[in-house]
């Protein structure tokens, strides 16, 4: 099987994930316009409602969506080569899925940096909060997880995708 090939199931396989998930992945932001394929170095674009070129001009927002999707599917590289295309890069989201996507190539300790400062503009990020507790989690540091935990129930988030991941993540170990 061809690279090339792999790499088409893969995205159609994180495709099918994605729209299966339905709440679970809700919890990242807005609707998921980007579950729309586009072909290999294109990206969907919200405002055209098509695919376009992944270095033609985008506003963050599209560049947010793009760089979730490619995380969520494993693509790393390619979410940290969007997020920095961010004009905002203090937009708590782009922090967040700078952390996200650090602790998934194993960087956890910048992932707690982008962590906190996300935290530290929006106290109320309780996505910021939930993957820094799955982090801590993958550290061993059942304690400090469970803090976040309670931060995330505190500020009305019991019920919500970054509660119940951090909460599984608690019981089970494993960590998205």
């Amino acid at each position: 099987m061809t690279l090339t090939m792999k790499n088409t199931l893969l995205a159609l396989a994180a495709t099918a994930s994605l729209a299966f998930a339905g709440s679970a992945f809700a919890a990242g932001g807005d609707s998921d316009s980007t579950a729309t394929q586009c072909k290999e170095g294109k990206v969907y674009d919200e405002a055209s409602k098509s695919c376009v070129d992944k270095k033609s001009e985008l506003n963050d927002d599209t560049i947010y969506n793009a760089a979730r999707q490619f995380a969520y599917a494993g693509k790393y590289q390619d979410a940290l080569e969007m997020l920095k295309r961010a004009k905002n890069q203090n937009d708590t989201r782009i922090l967040t899925y700078y952390g996200y996507t650090n602790r998934k190539l194993g960087n956890v300790d910048v992932a707690f940096d982008y962590y906190n400062r996300a935290i530290a503009v929006d106290a109320n990020n309780l996505l910021a909060r939930s993957y820094m507790g799955q982090g801590l989690v993958q550290q061993g540091k059942l304690e400090e997880a469970r803090a976040q935990l309670v931060e995330i129930r505190d500020r009305g988030g019991k019920g919500t995708y970054a509660y119940d991941a951090l909460y599984e993540a608690l019981k089970s170990g494993s960590t998205y």
